[in-house]
């Protein structure tokens, strides 16, 4: 496998690899890196989609991209995908999935046209004092000392930062910062996470700083990721014929680790309860997904607050990776990310309107009818002041195709679940929907006398507690993940946000899409390149643009030495051009 940038790449069609047609694979996990591996085996190993199956625990696809409900018992969303144009992967895969919605389009296309018609930008995109804009939301609030250890984390190497978290790398300069209000709100970073991460997103995202305050570098789907994402993907993928199997609990899967190689030989797995597997030969090509952000994830409903479960059962994801881990340290260690979900869980909740009254205060906050079809939040409007440090989105709406007329929802989540709120004096891992909705109301400037009433006829709202959504930030070494295809493997590969590929950053589509990817082409040495990891941090104009942003467009003057040295030069336009001097 080898990586590239070039149109020459992007576009071509690989050749067939020898021996396909007596190959077979068996993908565990049905979320959206397992299906991609299945369409990158049929589109470019031309693998015969009917010796393709996916092995799946629950009875949907799509993993981590939910949405479900109804119009009349609320709808549920765990979370919602921020995305980008440049996660390279993604798109040339969803290049290749037709639409459901537009007639002679892909996916692609689709979302495309979209965020061309209704690029996506916040109006609000922090706030405070109960409904009013955060006042110094333009600007970023970066200390000197702050610039110079963000740009200290970005140039460390990854193994001086072995188990160092955040907080270890970055002073109370840093921390007090909109910057990381900002950054933490989009991308759900704790203190207490992995410096290696933060340290890639910076670098991987540096192009990102630029829309930090309004987030119009973001784009968005037209619905809820199930329908828009996941659905096209699965349905074409069964039409092909690739065989789907739910009610699948993977337990293990056996590999012979001997002279030197690692040879997947037997599946393990539960269904109904009752154990049964497949041998496998040395031909037959496994896929796992080791590790889940939404196992365990539990709903509560209105009255009622979401539980919290922290076991992992045999059947488990997480207990799967820990038989396989346990057979060669090439494998990873799972509970250096599953083992303190005291750390890795925060909780979300999916509001759904049954009036006009929480409509019409978004719509007075935002400046933005939220039936208007378009934008409306354009991401994560950030509680500043919230003691969970609340974020809500409104995403265009309908945000999913059965809802009524005049119904809206909306998603909140709080960082801080275990500290209790401003107005429920409660945590909120310990509230029921009704409340979680009162304390948001109280942030978005009810009159006290009114939210009660409002929060308990105005809307349906559904927590769910996830006690490992930010597992993959935690603190790690190298080879706590296992690679995608570790050394000497023969027909084994990894898939999603813990298995280990260079530069790139998890809790993204885009992770999943490229680990499938390096997988596919890895193991049958695929004649085309993957897309490399976009290059921002490489580009002098995108360092000068963020280096202007993180300075919160305070220019240096351009005199003495500077001037001495850049006069006359190309590097004098540019700093002049990107708001330097």
């Amino acid at each position: 496998m080898r990586y590239a940038h070039s149109n020459f790449e992007a576009f071509a069609r690989p050749a067939k690899p020898e021996n396909m047609d007596s190959r077979s694979a068996w993908i565990i996990g049905g979320g959206l890196g397992g299906m991609a591996a299945a369409a990158f085996l049929i589109r470019d190993a031309g693998m015969t989609p009917s010796k393709i199956t996916i092995l799946e625990a629950s009875d949907a696809d799509g993993g981590a991209l939910d949405g479900a409900g109804n119009a009349e018992t609320g709808w549920l969303i765990r979370g919602g995908r921020e995305m980008e144009e440049q996660f390279q992967c993604l798109w040339d895969l969803y290049r290749s999935i037709p639409s459901l919605e537009v007639p002679d389009a892909s996916v692609l296309d689709e979302f495309y046209r979209l965020n061309r018609t209704d690029p996506s930008s916040s109006p609000v995109r922090a706030m405070c004092g109960h409904g009013r804009p955060l006042p110094n939301r333009d600007n970023l609030t970066l200390t000197g000392k702050a610039r110079r250890e963000i740009i200290a984390l970005i140039l460390a190497d990854e193994e001086k930062l072995a188990g160092k978290t955040i907080r270890d790398m970055l002073s109370d300069d840093f921390m007090t910062s909109n910057f990381w209000l900002f950054w933490r709100s989009m991308f759900a970073f704790e203190t207490w996470h992995s410096a290696i991460e933060m340290k890639r997103y910076l670098a991987r995202f540096i192009h990102q700083i630029l829309g930090l305050k309004d987030l119009h570098t973001l784009k968005f789907t037209k619905y809820n990721q199930q329908e828009s994402l996941s659905k096209p993907l699965a349905t074409w993928l069964a039409e092909q014929g690739v065989v789907f199997r739910h009610g699948v609990k993977v337990t293990n899967v056996v590999v012979d680790t001997s002279g030197g190689r690692k040879v997947a030989t037997h599946i393990d797995w539960l269904t109904n309860g009752a154990a049964s597997g497949v041998d496998l030969s040395a031909d037959e090509l496994v896929f796992v997904t080791n590790g889940s952000m939404v196992e365990n994830s539990r709903w509560g409903d209105h009255g009622t607050p979401a539980p919290i479960d922290t076991t992992i059962t045999e059947g488990s994801v997480w207990q799967l990776w820990r038989n396989i881990a346990a057979q060669d340290p090439a494998f990873g260690h799972p509970d250096v990310f599953c083992g303190d979900t005291t750390a890795s869980r925060w909780e979300s909740a999916t509001v759904t309107t049954l009036d006009a009254r929480i409509p019409d205060l978004v719509q007075k906050i935002t400046g933005r009818d939220p039936f208007s079809g378009r934008t409306v939040t354009g991401g994560p409007v950030t509680i500043q002041d919230s003691a969970w440090l609340m974020s809500w989105v409104v995403s265009r709406q309908p945000h999913f195709k059965g809802q009524k007329k005049g119904q809206m929802v909306a998603w909140l989540y709080g960082l801080f679940s275990d500290v209790a709120g401003n107005y429920v004096k409660k945590p909120m891992q310990d509230c029921t929907g009704e409340e979680i909705t009162r304390e948001w109301l109280f942030h978005m400037g009810v009159p006290p006398g009114e939210i009660d009433d409002m929060a308990a006829t105005g809307a349906i709202t559904h927590p769910c507690m996830m006690p490992f959504i930010t597992a993959q930030f935690m603190p790690r070494s190298p080879g706590d993940r296992p690679n995608v295809v570790p050394a000497g493997s023969v027909n084994l590969a990894f898939l999603g946000q813990f298995a280990e590929t260079p530069r790139d950053t998890v809790f993204t589509t885009e992770y999943s899409v490229r680990t499938a990817m390096e997988a596919v082409y890895t193991l049958l040495d695929i004649d085309r390149a993957v897309p490399e990891v976009f290059g921002s941090i490489y580009d002098v104009r995108m360092l000068l643009q963020a280096a202007a942003e993180l300075r919160d467009g305070k220019k240096v003057p351009a005199s003495g030495m500077l001037r001495r040295l850049t006069d006359g030069t190309e590097i004098d336009d540019l700093l002049e051009r990107y708001g330097l001097i």
